[in-house]
C-alpha cells in the first residue's frame, strides 16, 4: 500500500465549494495562536490571514514586497480589529532569503501553530533561482520546504501544529519527476513543470506527517480550486480562453471561484476539528479530496499524489538540494 493514510471514509466538513474562508473560521477562537502564511500580500493569501486575524490568531505575513505587505497588513488590522498583523520579508526564490525570514520567524515566534505555505509561481517562462533551481520548483516546493523545515523547531514547541502545503488540480499535468526536479536534461514544458512542482507540494505534506506527524505535527496539500488572482500573470488571455477558463467576452467558466471562496479550503486545513492529527490528505472545496473520476472532471487527485515512497524520497532530496542533508 503506498498510500499515506486510508480512512474507510473520506473527511468530510459541513461547508462546500462556494463556502468562503469567513464562514469556515466561524465560531473558532484562535487567541494565543501565531500563524505564518507565505505570499499574504495578494489573493488567497490575503483572504486567509484576514480569517485568521479575525478569529483572534497573531498572523505573519510573510512577503516578497514589503511596502505591499505592509499596506496589506494595515488593512487588515483595520477590517479585522486584530492589531496582531506582521510583515516579514521573504523570497522563496532564494535559499538566503528564506534562512533570513526563517530567522527572523523564530524569534518573533518560538513557538508556531499553524504555517500556512500558500505563496507560489504558476507556468512562468523558463528560468532558475538564485541557487540555480528551475523557478517552479525552487520557489513553489523547495523554498517552503527549506522554510518549513527551519521553522520546525517552532511547530514543535507548539505541537499539536498544523502545516497546511497549497497544491493545485495542476498536480495531473505531471507526476513529480524525481530523475530531473530542475530540468537539467529535459526540455522545459511549463505545464508540465507546473505540475511537477504541486505534485511536491502533496508529497510534501505526505512526507512532513510521516516523519512529524507522532510528534504532533502534521500537513496536508489543498486544492484552492480555480481562482483569476496574480498567479496568472504568464498566462495569455487567448490560451486562457483556449483552455475553457473563460469566453471571448471575457467571463469566467462558473466552475472559478471568488478569492474568499478560494481561501476557504486552507482555512479548513488550519482549523477544521476534523482534521486534528490528520495528515497527509490532499483536500479540495473543504472535504478530504477523491480519486480522479471522468465524471468529475475538475475534481479529484492522482494516486501518485499521496504515494508515501515516493514521498520519501522527494523528501531526501530536497534534504540535499537546500543543503540540509550532504549530497555525498
Amino acid at each position: 500500500m503506498t498510500d499515506s493514510q486510508t480512512t474507510p471514509e473520506p473527511i468530510t466538513s459541513p461547508f462546500g465549494a462556494r463556502s468562503t474562508a469567513m464562514d469556515v473560521v466561524a465560531g473558532h477562537d484562535l487567541s494565543g495562536q501565531t500563524a505564518v502564511v507565505t505570499g499574504a500580500a495578494s489573493g488567497i493569501g490575503v483572504e486567509t490571514a484576514r480569517a485568521l486575524l479575525s478569529a483572534g490568531a497573531r498572523v505573519l505575513l510573510a512577503v516578497r514586497d514589503m511596502a505591499k505587505g505592509e499596506a496589506v497588513a494595515q488593512e487588515l488590522r483595520a477590517s479585522t480589529g486584530n492589531d496582531a498583523a506582521h510583515v516579514v520579508e521573504l523570497d522563496l526564490s532564494s535559499l538566503a532569503s528564506v534562512r533570513t525570514a526563517a530567522a527572523r520567524i523564530l524569534d518573533l515566534a518560538p513557538q508556531l501553530d499553524l504555517l500556512i505555505d500558500n505563496a507560489g509561481v504558476m507556468v512562468t517562462p523558463f528560468s532558475r533561482t538564485a541557487d540555480g533551481f528551475e523557478m517552479q520548483f525552487g520557489t513553489n516546493h523547495l523554498g517552503h520546504f527549506l522554510l518549513t523545515e527551519l521553522l520546525m523547531p517552532a511547530l514543535l514547541a507548539a505541537a499539536p501544529a498544523r502545516v497546511v502545503a497549497l497544491s493545485s488540480s495542476g498536480h495531473r499535468r505531471s507526476d513529480v519527476l524525481l530523475d530531473d526536479l530542475n530540468y537539467d536534461s529535459r526540455p522545459y514544458d511549463k505545464w508540465e513543470a507546473y505540475g511537477n512542482s504541486k505534485t511536491a507540494n502533496a508529497l510534501f505534506a505526505v512526507g512532513l506527517t510521516q516523519k512529524y506527524g507522532a510528534q504532533g505535527v502534521t500537513a496536508n496539500s489543498v486544492n484552492p480550486g480555480g481562482i483569476m488572482t496574480g498567479l496568472q500573470k504568464h498566462l495569455p488571455i487567448e490560451e486562457q480562453r483556449a483552455m475553457g477558463w473563460m469566453d471571448e467576452q471575457g467571463n469566467l467558466n462558473p466552475v472559478f471561484k471568488t478569492v474568499e471562496q478560494g481561501a476557504a479550503t486552507s482555512v479548513w486545513a488550519a482549523v477544521g476539528t476534523e482534521l486534528e492529527g490528520v495528515g497527509g490528505l490532499y483536500l479540495e472545496d473543504v472535504q478530504e479530496a477523491l480519486p480522479v473520476n471522468p465524471s468529475r472532471p475538475y475534481v479529484g487527485y492522482l494516486p501518485y499524489l499521496r504515494d508515501s515512497q515516493k514521498a520519501q524520497r522527494l523528501w531526501d532530496e530536497s534534504e540535499k538540494l537546500v543543503g540540509l542533508k550532504s549530497s555525498l
